[in-house]
């Protein structure tokens, strides 16, 4: 009875997790599907005049945000693990900053900031004792450049997360035998740092050209088209879906090409480590070298997070000292907006627990293969940018609307016409952050615990709510907050699934960037960097330990 029990309850989380998957996996099926089978004149009218520009663009920008990201994120890694100055602990933490405001927000608030009437060149032309505008303007924000610009200094920090970690574990030795064998501390970084933490390079440049693959806001404000931009305006503006599918289609190459490349990059890479590695110390700076230091290494934190955050800060202020408050549409949009992310946030912590759960309880190597697929399937979600997720879900969202339209006898669009849309789209994008989060509480938990539960007569169901439950608080408390606030911030998808009249933070704020309103913008922006802080709060901490030294 207890064999067979068990069997009948790996068969149930084994159905339960390939249930996920299929959900995760559907849209990117319609998509290519629809894509396929969709006019061809479609293709041919984008290969002539959309597809062009969009390809060259898209890579360009690929390009320079991969070269700028790397380059900030891999020196600012070095410089406070390497080297100890006055504010190096501070700069520990404050590296994560940019994550906290989206891209979007960045390029809104830059497009203020560095008009040719705005602060900066008017306060230079002061400086300067220049009186007319024309003697003295700056490189136009609205180009290619100016995208890579805002791009890279908001999504360095993926490739510093990844390589700090790694810096931070290389041995000692290794550093050292270098040194004794003449080679100069620029040669050691190059030779031998840099070598060693191409893997964690690679896997930071790989997340942080995804998120620039995704980004629609701020290559539409700063006037780049690229294919995620294209996708947009040829299903809204031109009303052409099946256009928008071959481009979503296209947009779905390059994501499986660049997670490709990565793995490519580190298919040979083996590294062997003694069980007592002894990390290496940091170099103590003084004097000039020491400022020097900490001067560079806050320059990216003031221009991805310091700059524009004040800049929303003083635009709110004066919005509300001049106003008197914030308007009724701005406060539906917060309610909308907290409401969206609650439902998808439970929904998504609890797929995930679900998914988590069937690959640790299946252990039998017959099914254990299919609930590993289950897991890697459920989390590609996170990979597909939000254009491609909304395109994949039109068409199964409005069929299951006619199905239960003539279930219930109901002639609306329950699914399309409400926010439930919404909340299936941010659930399949974001199921890879609970999943992999969850897993990894549960692997910290000994299956010696739950065996001495089971041998004490709780049952499964009791050792999960009273063993498993208790133990996993922190990674589903992790999990749920930093679903919470992507969902906050998640602006593409929002933008082509959402229901009329229906308005979260972000949409507002795109609609208000489209106006050029910027200071009614402001206070919508300035809510979703407040959010952000929260997530980047908890990896600060963590940062902090890590980089803690007796």
């Amino acid at each position: 009875m207890g064999i067979s029990g068990a069997r009948t309850r790996g068969a149930s989380a084994l159905l339960a997790a390939a249930g996920i998957a299929l959900a995760v996996l559907v849209p990117v099926l319609v998509l290519a599907a629809y894509a396929l089978l969709a006019d061809l004149s479609h293709w041919s009218h984008l290969a002539r005049y959309v597809l062009p520009q969009a390809l060259s663009n898209t890579a360009l920008l690929l390009l320079g945000v991969a070269v700028l990201v790397a380059m900030l994120g891999t020196g600012l890694a070095w410089l406070v693990t390497a080297y100890e100055f006055p504010g190096r602990r501070m700069l520990v933490w404050a590296s994560l900053l940019p994550l906290a405001v989206p891209t979007y927000i960045v390029a809104f608030a830059y497009l203020d900031l560095l008009h040719p009437l705005g602060p900066i060149q008017s306060g230079l032309r002061a400086l300067l004792g220049i009186d007319n505008p024309r003697d003295l303007r700056l490189p136009d924000l609205r180009s290619l450049a100016g995208a890579v610009f805002v791009l890279g200094f908001v999504l360095f920090p993926y490739v510093y997360l990844t390589t700090r970690v790694m810096f931070m574990s290389q041995a000692a030795s290794l550093l050292e035998a270098a040194r004794t064998l003449g080679a100069s501390r620029r040669e050691v970084f190059l030779e031998v740092v840099l070598p060693m933490a191409r893997p964690a390079i690679a896997v930071g440049m790989s997340l942080a050209l995804l998120e620039t693959l995704n980004d629609i806001g701020a290559s539409e404000f700063l006037g780049v088209r690229t294919l995620t931009v294209s996708v947009y305006t040829t299903w809204v503006t031109r009303s052409d879906l099946g256009g928008a599918a071959q481009i979503a289609l296209a947009m779905l190459l390059i994501v499986v090409g660049l997670i490709a490349l990565e793995r490519h990059g580190r298919r040979r890479q083996r590294y062997a480590n003694t069980q007592r590695m002894r990390p290496m110390q940091p170099r103590l700076l003084r004097g000039p070298r020491a400022w020097l230091a900490l001067a560079v290494g806050s320059l990216p934190v003031l221009i991805g997070f310091a700059v524009p955050a004040a800049y929303l800060a003083n635009e709110t202020l004066e919005r509300l000292h001049r106003v008197g408050g914030v308007s009724d549409s701005l406060i539906g949009a917060l309610i909308n907006t907290l409401a969206v992310a609650s439902v998808a946030t439970a929904l998504t912590v609890g797929a995930g627990l679900v998914v988590a759960w069937a690959a640790r309880t299946i252990r039998d190597s017959d099914r254990a293969g299919w609930t590993r697929t289950c897991v890697r399937v459920a989390s590609l979600g996170y990979a597909v940018p939000g254009t491609v997720l909304a395109i994949g879900l039109l068409m199964p969202l409005l069929r299951l609307d006619q199905w239960l339209g003539a279930l219930l006898g109901h002639g609306g669009l329950l699914l399309m016409g409400s926010a439930s849309a919404l909340v299936i789209a941010y659930v399949i994008r974001f199921l890879a952050i609970p999943t992999g989060g969850i897993e990894a509480g549960l692997a910290r938990i000994p299956p010696s615990l739950e065996q001495a539960s089971r041998l004490l007569g709780e049952s499964p169901a009791g050792t999960f709510r009273r063993v498993h439950l208790p133990l996993l608080k922190p990674a589903l408390a992790a999990s749920a907050l930093l679903v919470f606030v992507d969902t906050m911030k998640e602006l593409p998808a929002t933008l082509l699934l959402r229901p009329l009249n229906f308005d979260t933070l972000p949409t507002w704020l795109y609609a208000e960037a489209a106006r050029g309103t910027y200071e009614e913008g402001a206070v919508a922006a300035l809510a979703i960097v407040l959010a952000g802080l929260l997530p980047v709060t908890l990896l600060a901490r963590t940062q902090l330990k890590i980089g803690h030294r007796p």
